[in-house]
C-alpha cells in the first residue's frame, strides 16, 4: 500500500506549492489528500488514514491549534504525525504551542524542498 499525505491549508495555491515541494524533495506519495481547514481535515480523517499530515496554523473555521487538540482526542488518528506549516513572521508562541500539542515538526514558509525533506524525511 502506498504512502498517503494530507495537506491542510485554506489556500488552494499553497496546497499546490506544498505538493510540488514534496515532489521536488523526492518525497513521493501515492495519494495526496487536501482539506481547506481543520474541520474539513477532521471530517476527512473519519474515513482516511494518511501516513503524515501537513497543516497550516492560521485557517478559518478550525485553525491548526484547534485541529491538533481535536486530533489528540481521537484514538484512531492521534498517532498520525503532523508537521505544522507557518509563515516566516509567524508567532514562535504558536509554533511552541503546536509542538506541545503533539506536532512532530514545523516548516516555515517560504520553504525549500530541502527543508521539507529535512523535517518530513525522518517521519516517513
Amino acid at each position: 500500500m502506498g504512502k498517503i499525505i494530507l495537506i491542510v491549508d485554506d489556500s488552494s495555491t499553497m496546497r499546490k506549492i506544498v505538493n510540488r515541494s514534496l515532489r521536488q524533495a523526492g518525497l513521493e506519495f501515492d495519494t495526496v489528500l487536501e482539506a481547506g481547514d481543520g474541520q474539513e481535515a477532521m471530517d476527512l480523517l473519519a474515513n482516511e488514514k494518511p501516513d503524515i499530515i501537513l497543516s497550516d496554523i492560521n485557517m478559518p473555521n478550525m485553525d491548526g491549534i484547534e485541529f491538533l487538540k481535536n486530533k489528540a482526542n481521537d484514538a484512531s488518528i492521534k498517532d498520525i504525525p503532523v508537521v505544522m506549516v507557518t509563515t516566516e513572521g509567524g508567532s514562535q508562541d504558536m509554533v511552541d504551542q503546536s509542538m506541545s500539542l503533539g506536532a512532530s515538526g514545523c516548516v516555515k514558509k517560504p520553504f525549500t524542498p530541502d527543508q521539507v525533506n529535512e523535517v518530513l524525511g525522518p517521519l516517513l
